[in-house]
């Protein structure tokens, strides 16, 4: 009778810090499982993005290569109608992220962009033009960022920012005459890639004609090629916003996952914790009972010696 007075002899009282502790960890529990829920929605999302994104490139692709190989035919047999390359003022369009949870997207971007400028000696003062909130945070304190514009998160964003960036590009002409595009984005295999629009076709094979006959216009040569290239710029930006979209969306699908495994294994802890905390307090409740057992068992033994020495009398 003497463990009466112990810690498990009672059930403990509501403040009792094994009490609290149990109801912090499960209250615990149940917000990282609430948290990893939102993680799985935000996954499905980005990943049904990417389905849709592929639809949207395959067509892109083709388009792009279309154009580009109708330019090399063309320059095949009218190579003189190549503007010559004259080093303008550079311009640089970083195409990040509007929104997180895809690891270090956008700061891939500003790394790649300052070991370019490093390793090549451009004229004049390059100005940038930075697409997406999460990276204009990033370089909005460089005197060099001209423009920062809001980002797509959806391929349907991808018309009305194309829109946006052309005006962006054509108010740029006026102040500092032609300039030199560069295109800074993460391919759709991903891992960010500079790539030069303006002038565009400078980076296409020299080689000889495909064709006997060169083919048939209804413009001279030199203004087919200047509205050629208009086609090509918006459709190569176009190709640019879907393969970084698609890009960032499966960072998001791949940096979620790895989130949502830590939590798992977190989860996997606190379960383990709950059960022990409640065995304990099972262990408990069964020491009161067992404790308890033999006050109960006395009165009854002595009611029965009182009705054995009434039948002896």
């Amino acid at each position: 009778m003497a463990r009466r007075g112990g810690r498990l002899a009672f059930p403990r009282p509501p403040g009792d810090p094994g009490v609290t502790r149990l109801h912090q960890l499960e209250h615990r529990r149940h917000s990282l499982l609430e948290i990893r829920e939102i993680m799985g929605s935000m996954k499905t999302l980005a990943y049904m993005e990417t389905r849709k994104l592929a639809r949207f490139l395959e067509a892109q692709h083709a388009v792009v290569r279309s154009i580009e190989q109708m330019a090399a035919d063309l320059l095949s047999f009218h190579p003189e109608i190549l503007p010559a390359v004259e080093e303008t003022t550079p311009v640089f369009l970083l195409i990040g992220t509007e929104r997180g949870f895809c690891g270090d997207f956008n700061h891939a971007l500003v790394r790649h962009l300052q070991a370019a400028l490093q390793d090549h000696h451009l004229p004049g003062e390059p100005r940038l033009i930075a697409v997406g909130r999460r990276l204009a945070n990033l370089v909005e304190e460089d005197s060099r960022a001209c423009t920062l514009i809001d980002g797509a998160t959806v391929a349907e964003e991808v018309p009305p920012l194309l829109s946006r960036l052309v005006d962006e590009l054509a108010g740029l002409q006026p102040g500092h005459g032609l300039v030199s595009l560069y295109c800074l984005a993460h391919g759709a295999e991903g891992g960010p890639r500079m790539q030069r629009l303006l002038p565009p076709f400078q980076s296409l094979s020299r080689g000889g004609p495909r064709y006997p006959h060169p083919p048939d216009l209804n413009l001279p040569p030199r203004d087919f090629l200047i509205e050629l290239a208009d086609h090509y710029l918006f459709a190569a930006l176009h190709e640019i916003l879907y393969s970084s979209l698609m890009a960032e969306n499966q960072q998001r699908v791949a940096h979620l996952e790895g989130a949502m495994d830590h939590l798992d294994e977190k989860l996997s802890v606190l379960g383990r914790q709950c059960n022990a905390l409640r065995q304990e307090e099972i262990i408990g409740e069964i020491e009161v009972i067992l404790l308890s057992a033999p006050g109960l068992e006395e009165p009854a033994a002595g009611r029965g010696r009182e009705v054995k020495g009434g039948d002896g009398e």
